[in-house]
């Protein structure tokens, strides 16, 4: 059996402190900032795309070099983009057209 010696996860606790911090400020522009409309929108946005990279970098492993010298499946990241795209966008649908 091949003993690790790494016992604590620090990645993944940066990536999930980093995570929490994130949703906080999104939260926190939301609900208090008085920035216009648009400046909220774009903020959250920002935040979210920012979190999602964090989350596939720390959690994900995806520049990790032990999987094919940091090989990215790209195939599988457009298909999980478009399959999100879909269900954001259904979701929009009934939200407006109200079924």
């Amino acid at each position: 059996m091949a003993s690790s010696t790494k016992r604590i996860p620090t990645q993944h606790i940066i990536g999930y402190v980093l995570s929490i911090v994130l949703t906080l400020v999104a939260a926190w522009v939301a609900l208090k900032s008085n920035l216009p409309t648009l400046w909220i929108i774009v903020g959250i946005l920002l935040l979210a795309v920012i979190q999602a990279g964090i989350q596939l970098i720390m959690f994900m492993h995806m520049v990790e070099f032990e999987s094919n010298n940091g090989h990215i499946p790209w195939n599988m990241m457009f298909h999980g983009f478009v399959a999100a795209a879909i269900v954001v966008a259904g979701s929009l649908f009934t939200m407006v057209y109200g079924f």
